[in-house]
């Protein structure tokens, strides 16, 4: 039976509660314990994939086609740890599954009420695999005192008392703010987070706090003293040059060891940290460095990238060198010459993306890359715009362009040798989708084998011919091109088992040139790379010193 920790926010639980969470998953793995890492989130977005990336950051995709909060990416990233559906769940969702069992009758006509009936739902949620693993890290979003989360803190006040004594302790995070004027911490915000938990009947066993500074030995002891914690209790969390310094810095902190004395666990196994010191080495010894562009359209909001940025550091590991991402605009160039704003770097990656809006940009960045020998990595519409681009500009089809894009104007613009993926093979069963379907959570979601051809490049990356990969999509390249555009150089190197749905082109002449229609940088990690991000990375390293 698990044991649970329940993590919460205080002040600004933004900065830094899931890697918090995530870090301390890969301490208690290191000491040989088997972990889960679960996202409570009060907030309404039943599906996160309907929102924009501007407001919410990256979508994670997990392999049983979860669209969830970007915080399950730092999950697996330092866990290794597959993420699961019923490791995410929204309040919206908590209320929209309440509704529908009193829709069926479940309830037997009695009055639908937030206690019981709500969290009872969350409490259930949080139950599922209990018996799987010997650790269950939850972590509630948002900060304590926000109206949208008195449900979750009630379903895990009353979950805690629902267990044996010493089966669930709580954990929180919160902000010691340093006022330069006076040259002083200040815990007056930890103390008044802490009474607002225990006004809900939440008594911390643990406190992380966040702090620029080194924390005074007397500021230390005035926590636990007000806060009503052990002074080996208080942690501190110090700013980081990388978050995958993570682990190691809470251990020295004894985080890890809090947690095991909270549940008084003794002797409990020593750490093995081989993994995460070497880890920290290859980020800090390079050989050199590579500049990657990445041309998208969210560049203002870095976190809608984020699992692309953490693989290409990923990548860099790998190769011994560091990888300096540089956000370019794909829309700065939908009307101009691309060379201006592209050249110089080493390799260049367009990412995924819903809508017309920069485009042309990205297609320009494809033809760039093509004519000039620069790796280039296309994901999902990045691979897209490359098979765009080469139908325009090599195979003659002048007017080609994506379905998706007529649907946006509402009028046939293109030639659409990308269209709207009407029928896929999901496990034995099919899958069937109109264009008029509602948006949320109707695309092609989760884990999808893929067969590579033999001899391709792509094949030779991943060292077999057969792949899984996580998808989220609903445009795919029309294989009725497929003919034209291979006779022109453009190789068709990954389908689907069934051979109708293309995963992977890449130019054959081109020293390093490939889209593929899936993320691969979800199931990246940083002591285990993506095959994709190894190889493209040591592209662009193998470039950079042919300039």
């Amino acid at each position: 039976m698990a044991r649970y920790i329940f993590i919460t926010g205080g002040v600004v639980s933004s900065l830094g509660k899931g890697l918090a969470s995530a870090a301390l998953g890969a301490l208690l793995q290191a000491r040989g314990y088997t972990v889960r890492l679960r996202k409570l989130d009060p907030y309404l977005n039943v599906d996160p994939g309907t929102m924009s990336p501007f407001e919410h950051g990256e979508v994670f995709v997990t392999d049983d086609g979860a669209e969830t909060d970007l915080d399950l990416g730092h999950y697996e990233r330092f866990t290794g740890v597959p993420a699961r559906m019923t490791d995410s769940v929204s309040s919206g969702r908590v209320y929209s599954t309440v509704l529908e069992k009193e829709r069926r009758g479940d309830y037997l006509g009695k009055t639908i009420q937030v206690v019981p009936h709500v969290t009872n739902e969350i409490k259930d949620f949080i139950n599922i695999g209990d018996d799987e693993v010997d650790f269950m890290l939850c972590e509630i979003g948002g900060t304590v005192g926000d109206i949208e989360g008195l449900p979750f803190f009630e379903a895990i006040r009353q979950f805690s008392h629902d267990k044996p004594r010493g089966q669930c302790i709580f954990m929180h995070l919160t902000l010691l703010p340093y006022l330069a004027a006076s040259g002083e911490l200040k815990t007056k915000p930890t103390q008044h987070s802490v009474k607002e938990l225990q006004s809900i009947g939440i008594a911390p066993d643990i406190l992380v706090c966040r702090s620029e500074q080194p924390i005074p030995e007397k500021e230390r002891n005035k926590i636990a003293l007000f806060c009503n914690v052990r002074k080996e209790a208080v942690v501190a969390a110090y700013d980081l040059k990388s978050i995958y310094e993570a682990p190691l810095a809470y251990h020295r902190q004894g985080l890890d060891q809090a947690v095991l004395d909270a549940f008084g666990i003794a002797p409990a196994p020593k750490p093995d940290l081989r993994t995460w010191e070497d880890v920290s080495d290859r980020l800090y010894n390079t050989d050199g460095e590579v500049n990657v562009a990445i041309v998208g359209k969210y560049t203002q909001l870095e976190d809608a990238y984020k699992s692309i940025k953490e693989a290409l550091t990923h990548g860099g590991m790998h190769n011994r060198v560091k990888v300096n991402v540089k956000w370019v605009d794909a829309e700065v160039f939908d009307n101009d010459d691309a060379a201006p704003y592209l050249e110089g770097y080493d390799a260049i990656l367009v990412p995924g993306g819903f809508g017309e809006r920069g485009t042309e940009g990205k297609i320009k960045a494809a033809q760039f890359a093509r004519e000039r020998g620069v790796p280039y990595l296309g994901i999902c519409l990045g691979m897209q715009m490359a098979v765009i681009e080469a139908a325009r500009n090599v195979a003659g089809i002048t007017s080609a362009g994506s379905e998706e894009f007529d649907h946006e104007a509402g009028g046939k613009r293109f030639e659409p040798v990308v269209y709207h993926l009407k029928e896929w093979v999901q496990g034995n069963a099919k899958v069937q989708r109109k264009s008029t379907d509602d948006k949320g959570g109707t695309m092609r979601l989760g884990a999808y084998d893929a067969v590579l051809s033999e001899g391709s490049k792509v094949a030779g990356v991943y060292g077999t011919t057969a792949i899984d990969e996580r998808h989220r999509h609903r445009y795919e390249v029309d294989m009725t091109y497929r003919e034209k555009l291979e006779a022109c150089g453009l190789q068709f190197s990954g389908l689907s088992p069934d051979g109708r749905l293309p995963e992977i082109v890449e130019w054959k002449d081109h020293p390093w040139f490939i889209g593929v229609q899936f993320h691969p940088e979800l199931k990246s990690k940083p002591f285990d790379p993506h095959p994709l991000f190894k190889d493209f990375v040591r592209a662009a390293k193998d470039n950079s010193r042919l300039v």
